[in-house]
């Protein structure tokens, strides 16, 4: 992800650097025509066109710096690395061959190699801003690295916010019963909206153990937090969940199989446990892109109210790539069933299906930006007993916020997030606001 960044930084400070007068005016107009149409984005077109030439040009290191450019982004990286090796021998200082040269490596998981030769541009008289972008590079080819050998990492965090619906409740207290001939009652002050500020701590750990087949890994994680309301203490809420399983890799794909359990708590007494299992299926194209698919399993059981109890089965997809600019986008989709275990209750039970996207820009090495929009609709299974008709929720997301990281291992997160359900019956209808700052330590 960083890499595309970085290259593109470097051949906006050093773009002289690379390309030096030729002695042919036909040739200076080839490399000139082949660069443009690369940073047009036809980069295959521009392939095309030098490597129709390589065996008589090699060895120049215009020529050979751009068509190892466009053999990178057409996906020919070995191509790509004799190119740039060549163009290198004949002008070490040529930074943005070596940083393309450093990419094509690690398309090829040569990782030990693009480090080194990112090591090697860093050395070199370049901006501050392109060198604090080879750290990151440095940083995610060390996270690859770490991904093909055992580990464990942790966190701690700690959040202060200020919620607008603490409850989910609706901002009508007055609810008309058609069951009940359409009376009217009044619901209790804890049953409508309840605003309060909160605070919450949350820790997690999680592992991998990679097997005598290094394709293999055993993994699990665990992860815990706690809200505590300011004013309305019956609301405070603590989740817990645990996973365990295990992930296999095969060239770009990757296959995960987990167990799942845990537990949702409000004033301290159990409301929700869920166990289940989840397979996932990775698939990367290229450095800065990937899609997954999942499939979820699930048991819900609610204590004290078993009228509840359901499973839940959910079938998802998502696609996440980062452009030329640094721009991450994602988007993906679901749809699934949580189907009512007791008879007679089918307005207990639904079907679903959802649709997300988000972005995140990065300002500069420490900050980026990010947004993300969601949508689901629940369509339910019977008419409800009390209302009497069918129950239709539409629930609508938005999150605005930034990262900034202000040290290695420390991030704050100052976050808005927006809710809003419209459902047909009145006291499932309500809009939530929070507005939070989030303080993370990675370990």
């Amino acid at each position: 992800m960083f890499l595309k960044r970085l290259v593109f930084s470097i051949c906006a400070a050093s773009a002289s650097a690379f390309l030096i007068a030729p002695a042919h005016a036909e040739v200076d107009a080839l490399v000139r025509e082949s660069l443009a149409l690369v940073e047009q984005g036809q980069a295959q077109q521009a392939f095309d066109r030098l490597a129709a030439v390589e065996t008589e040009r090699a060895g120049d290191p215009d020529f050979d710096t751009v068509l190892g450019i466009a053999a990178n982004d057409t996906g020919q990286f070995t191509r790509a690395v004799f190119a740039l090796e060549r163009a290198l021998t004949v002008q070490p200082a040529n930074a943005r061959a070596r940083a393309e040269l450093g990419r094509a490596l690690f398309a090829l998981k040569d990782n030990q190699a693009a480090r080194q030769v990112l090591q090697e541009t860093k050395r070199e008289n370049i901006p501050t801003d392109v060198a604090r972008r080879i750290d990151d590079f440095l940083l995610a080819i060390d996270r690859n690295e770490e991904a093909a050998r055992s580990s464990i990492k942790a966190y701690i965090e700690t959040s202060y916010g200020s919620d607008s619906n603490i409850n989910s409740g609706p901002s009508n207290a007055n609810v008309a019963v058609p069951a009940l001939g359409g009376l009217v009652f009044t619901l209790g002050p804890t049953g409508v909206k309840l605003k309060d500020d909160f605070y919450s701590v949350g820790a997690g750990i999680s592992g991998r153990y990679v097997m005598e087949n290094p394709r293999l890994s055993l993994i699990a994680s665990a992860a815990g937090n706690y809200r505590f309301n300011l004013d309305h203490n019956d609301f405070d809420t603590n989740q817990f969940d645990i996973t365990a399983g295990a992930s296999y890799r095969v060239d770009k794909d990757e296959f995960t199989a987990v167990a799942q359990v845990g537990t949702y708590a409000a004033d301290n007494n159990p409301v929700r446990n869920q166990r289940g299992v989840v397979g996932e299926w990775t698939h990367r194209p290229d450095v800065a892109s990937q899609w997954s698919t999942y499939l979820q399993l699930s048991t819900l059981r609610y204590p004290g109210q078993s009228l509840r109890d359901a499973e839940r089965y959910v079938l998802g997809t998502s696609y996440a790539t980062v452009l030329h600019s640094g721009l991450l986008v994602f988007g993906g989709g679901y749809l699934g069933v949580e189907d009512e275990r007791a008879s007679g209750v089918p307005h207990l039970g639904h079907r679903l299906v959802g649709l997300r996207a988000g972005l995140q820009q990065p300002l500069n090495a420490d900050i980026d930006l990010f947004a993300s929009v969601g949508h689901e609709n629940r369509r339910y299974g019977g008419p409800d007993p009390l209302f009497l008709v069918t129950r239709s929720d539409r629930q609508s997301t938005l999150s605005l916020g930034l990262n900034w990281v202000p040290a290695v291992t420390w991030r704050v997160t100052p976050q808005l997030s927006l809710l809003k359900t419209s459902s047909n019956i009145a006291i499932s209808d309500f809009t939530k606001r929070v507005l939070s700052v989030t303080v993370r330590k990675d370990f």
